[in-house]
């Protein structure tokens, strides 16, 4: 039985597979490819999705996001049954700042560059950063 850490990785490898077979589009796992990512979701959000693209998008697109965050700035992952969604989590045990990627990646779907994966990225970033012992957020 695969891990949470397994599908995650496999799906952001074949969404990268995807994106360089049908849009020519490179995507490294690097900070400044989010950009790239973010502008993905900006022509989707044109389309008329329904609740089943949505969910796809975001789960397929989120779990990039996730390595991204994860290979840049670290973390580890953890289901939260009752949102059937993962968490990604670092600092753990000194500190917690979570991100749920599939959650913003939805957001941007959704509401548009106010939920700017980029932004939200840095943010993981920044909270990490400056993280005191003890401290418990989950970046929204």
């Amino acid at each position: 039985m695969a891990s949470l850490m397994d599908d995650i990785m496999e799906t952001a490898r074949n969404f990268t597979a995807n994106m360089q077979e049908n849009a020519g589009l490179t995507l490294d796992y690097s900070a400044g490819s989010l950009r790239e990512v973010d502008e993905l979701l900006e022509a989707f959000r044109q389309e008329d999705l329904d609740e089943e693209a949505l969910f796809n998008i975001s789960s397929m697109v989120g779990c990039y996001v996730f390595e991204t965050a994860r290979l840049c700035y670290g973390g580890e992952y953890f289901w939260i049954e009752e949102e059937q969604q993962p968490i990604l989590v670092a600092g753990l045990p000194e500190f917690s700042v979570g991100i749920k990627a599939w959650e913003k990646v939805r957001g941007r779907l959704v509401n548009g560059a106010e939920d700017a994966i980029p932004f939200y990225i840095s943010g993981y970033q920044d909270h990490i950063k400056r993280a005191e012992k003890g401290a418990r957020v989950t970046i929204a």
